[in-house]
């Protein structure tokens, strides 16, 4: 099975939504997220200020934000690929490219 990887920017807690007025599109996200884990992939999202590491110790997301900076943030990843860069993915976006 193909792991779904969503790095983002920093985060206020691990899915974004929290705080009296969470973000519309992370809200999205999170409901596609859960929707995508309950029918079995492998989702992980991962937040620079949360996991640096992960973004320094993967060769593709240290690459593409040392060469086009924070604005390619988010960045995902399925099964080590990009398949998408400067936005969220769209939960049919995802289980397209999980299929």
């Amino acid at each position: 099975m193909k792991i779904i990887e969503i790095y983002e920017p920093p985060l206020c807690c691990p899915t974004g939504v929290c705080g009296p007025a969470p973000d519309p599109e992370l809200a999205t996200l999170q409901d596609a997220v859960m929707k995508l884990k309950k029918e079995g992939y492998s989702v992980e999202r991962i937040a620079i200020n949360q996991q640096p590491m992960r973004f320094m110790n993967n060769p593709l997301v240290k690459g593409i934000l040392n060469s086009e900076g924070k604005e390619s943030l988010p960045i995902t990843l399925i099964g080590g690929k990009l398949v998408l860069k400067g936005r969220y993915p769209k939960y049919e976006e995802l289980l397209k490219e999980v299929i």
